[in-house]
């Protein structure tokens, strides 16, 4: 563990499938958080969210009751960056004051993925850019560098990279997390389409899947891609160092 105080808020940010659902899974499994899922998305795509039974309308009604939430118990939420969040950019408050963390993944895998379930799919929607935004944004408000996360680390060694990210953060390790129950949680019901992966899983294991589009046949899939690998290389040069896990 680190020699500071963990923050009351504790945030993952990701583009659209790149594993962070899995790390939300286990961070319910610890048991030591009260977990929020994709508040600041349902926001933006159902006009609302719910927080511990609150309701909220805005990105500014879901800060304060992140907030309040906090003051009782530790927060996790995690979210996805296929939306833009101009509220949580100019609350630099907010920036600096939650541990905001980032979970990565090479953009061809995203894509593909993503237009998998989502042919509409626009370029922006992938969510890299805006996902470096965000670190970027938190890296300006505050005086630590965010933690990233590859998500290649937590398939290849999940133990070691949940250790170096609780390290990372400044909580205890607790290895019963690793593993969990099968299921669709309750909160992933109305988007889940794009959880059912996640919830045949039973701790952190790579799906064997395969695409009829992908950037080797699809040009406006390899387009997107090209645009955001600049961002997500900018990431992965801040990727947080795991034992024994050598660099990609």
């Amino acid at each position: 563990m680190t020699d500071r105080e963990p923050s009351r808020i504790l945030a993952l940010w990701s583009a659209p499938r790149s594993r962070s659902t899995a790390f939300l899974r286990m961070m319910a499994e610890r048991g030591d958080y009260t977990v929020v899922h994709e508040p600041f998305s349902h926001v933006a795509d159902f006009g609302k969210a719910d927080v511990a039974g609150r309701t909220v309308h805005s990105e500014s009604e879901l800060i304060a009751a992140l907030r309040e939430l906090s003051a009782r118990t530790p927060v996790f939420f995690k979210d996805t960056t296929d939306f833009h969040y101009p509220g949580l950019l100019a609350d630099t408050e907010f920036l600096a004051e939650a541990e905001h963390t980032f979970i990565i993944r090479h953009p061809a895998e995203i894509v593909a993925s993503h237009y998998a379930l989502n042919p509409a799919l626009t370029r922006d929607e992938i969510g890299v850019a805006r996902l470096g935004e965000i670190h970027d944004a938190v890296a300006a408000h505050t005086s630590r560098t965010p933690v990233v996360v590859d998500s290649d680390d937590l398939l290849a060694a999940p133990e070691e990279t949940v250790r170096a990210y609780c390290a990372a953060v400044g909580i205890d390790f607790r290895a019963e997390a690793l593993s969990w129950q099968p299921g669709l949680r309750e909160e992933w019901r109305s988007t889940s389409a794009w959880h059912e992966s996640t919830s045949r899983t039973s701790g952190f294991t790579k799906v064997a899947s395969s695409y009829a589009d992908t950037v080797d046949n699809n040009p406006l899939l390899a387009e997107f891609a090209d645009y955001h690998l600049p961002y997500y290389l900018a990431l992965k040069a801040d990727r947080m160092p795991v034992p024994g896990v050598s660099g990609r």
